[in-house]
């Protein structure tokens, strides 16, 4: 099932006086949730193009004592009041046309929940609306349904907010289940989490909780979903996750994929730390650290029901399915790898890359993995890598040609690429930036060094490869059409074939000779270029050739 385009959510400039296009409609959408407030403000097109323009962030923690009492605390609801008036402020600065603001699980439960709205009314003029839980969980799909490739199988979208848990179950892209339940991380810290033995009391939690979890998603139907988690917990569980790979380069947690029996491992090693712990570890926000624990607990029991291989965290959440359902913006479903292809060539259109040579860079290094893969020990999803990178390895041109790999580098990671993890967005980035220059060095090289050993071993293999593609196409005109690599008992021999039109092959195989030293390294043997003579090239002899 295919519809295009997806709707696009992209960062803007933070002015009033940012230049709209003809159409644009500027919108305001607030979250009031049971532990934090947000704001999203953002540009809206007739086609759907969502350009966001300001965000804000308050944490008054409305749903604290909430369990206990039924009530709204004095202090909360002060906090809260103040970051409404700065929100309505900002909005009413920025121009908004209209500001849409919905209250969630702790407005909805408390008993003085009514006489909080009016005080917001009177204090800010902003009306809000309570949301249902059903409703929450809508919103929660809408969004993920604009950010990621739904079109086929089975998916289970979470949502954790402070006081509820929103799950939405979709098959095909279609909504048939919408559920809320009472499992939100501050509720639940309050109800399980003070004081006492800690591991005995996430015991007493997860079953607590496991029994809804059965009710809520048939396993039967749904072993095996892909699963979305929107919300705090999601966000700095992949932060946590990309900081244990050294992964701090990247730009975004945005679609972070999590083992299952990752989430395990950080949710044991989380709950032997004290107060003072948790606030160190890399990649927690630590106003949230008090609280990710019984998140985490929520998060485990839903994966232990559906069984995935992995959950994929998602940045977006409530507030960007609002802005959607405001603009009257249907987010469309999109097939597995649509989504990643698209935005990988419409950024490197963005860049005014040369195409001929970068599609054939990449059907050229796709060649080689293809024969090569095996023996080099690259992975399956290693080629995806490969290929993202090869269309992007000269993007640095359009900074300048001085140190392009570079500034390749530094665009991809800055890149806002749809359907790709961070951890492969850093992947691509460090690939298309060895595709010349000097060769992977983890002492040299900061950027690299900070990774961990697998996925440094990943990119070298992954950038011989690219760096051996992009030398048989030395000369910029496609000229090579295919690539024979074949073992013999002496080296590894790749024999190019040229196009029908070709003249001669002499620049690509003087280029390609003079960057296999690093595949030859890996492989532990020489390896040759040779032509269709079948005499192996030797660059030295080729010196009336330059660079």
């Amino acid at each position: 099932m295919t519809v295009l385009p997806i709707p696009r959510l992209q960062l803007g400039e933070h002015s009033s006086r940012t230049p709209r296009a003809e159409g644009e409609q500027r919108i305001a959408a607030i979250d009031i949730g049971s532990n934090s407030i947000r704001q999203i403000v953002a540009d809206v097109s007739a086609s759907g193009t969502i350009r966001v323009v300001d965000e804000m962030k308050a944490a008054p923690r409305l749903g604290t004592g909430l369990h206990a009492s039924k009530l709204l605390a004095p202090e909360p609801m002060r906090l809260a009041l103040e970051s409404l008036a700065r929100m309505a402020t900002l909005a009413r600065q920025l121009g908004a046309s209209r500001v849409e603001a919905v209250a969630t699980s702790a407005v909805r439960d408390a008993t003085n929940g009514s006489l909080f709205l009016q005080r917001i009314r009177q204090e800010t003029g902003l009306k809000v609306r309570i949301l249902v839980g059903e409703e929450e969980a809508r919103l929660a799909f809408r969004s993920a349904l604009a950010h990621f490739e739904l079109g086929k199988g089975r998916a289970v979208v979470i949502d954790i907010g402070g006081g509820s848990l929103e799950l939405a179950l979709a098959a095909e892209g279609l909504v048939e289940h919408l559920t809320s339940l009472p499992f939100g991380a501050l509720r639940l810290t309050e109800q399980f989490l003070r004081g006492g033995k800690r591991t005995k009391s996430i015991r007493k939690l997860r079953k607590f909780i496991r029994e809804e979890i059965r009710n809520a998603i048939p396993s039967r139907d749904w072993r095996g979903a892909t699963v979305i988690g929107s919300g705090g917990t999601f966000t700095n569980l992949a932060g946590i996750y990309l900081a244990r790979q050294g992964m701090q380069a990247a730009r975004t947690v945005h679609g972070t994929k999590i083992p299952r029996a990752e989430v395990e491992h950080v949710l044991d090693l989380l709950s032997e730390m004290s107060p003072d712990e948790l606030l160190a570890v890399p990649g927690l926000n630590s106003g949230r650290a008090d609280i990710i624990v019984a998140g985490l607990a929520v998060v485990a029991e839903v994966l232990a029901r559906v069984e995935p291989r992995d959950l994929t965290a998602s940045a977006f959440g409530i507030r960007e399915g609002l802005l959607l359902d405001v603009a009257r913006v249907t987010p469309t479903v999109a097939d597995p790898g649509e989504a990643r292809q698209r935005s990988v060539r419409e950024f490197a259109e963005r860049c005014h890359y040369e195409e001929l040579h970068s599609r054939q860079v990449q059907r050229l290094a796709l060649q080689l993995f293809d024969a090569l893969a095996k023996r080099l020990g690259c992975a399956p999803e290693d080629r995806q890598i490969l290929s993202d990178a090869a269309l992007l390895h000269d993007v640095g041109y359009h900074i300048n040609y001085q140190g392009h790999h570079k500034h390749s580098q530094h665009l991809i990671l800055h890149a806002d690429l749809l359907g790709i993890a961070p951890h492969e967005q850093v992947m691509i980035a460090h690939v298309a930036r060895y595709h010349r220059g000097s060769e992977p060095d983890a002492r040299k090289h900061e950027a690299f060094g900070r990774l961990d050993k697998p996925t440094r071993q990943r990119i070298i293999r992954l950038a011989a490869l690219l760096r051996v593609a992009d030398g048989f196409d030395r000369g910029h005109i496609a000229a090579v059409d295919t690539l024979r690599p074949r073992r013999t008992t002496r080296a590894l021999r790749i024999t190019a074939t040229p196009v029908p039109k070709a003249k001669s092959l002499r620049l690509e195989l003087w280029g390609a000779a003079r960057k296999c030293t690093l595949l030859a390294e890996l492989l532990g043997t020489p390896v040759d270029i040779v032509g269709p003579d079948g005499v192996p090239v030797r660059p030295a002899e080729m010196d009336e050739v330059v660079e």
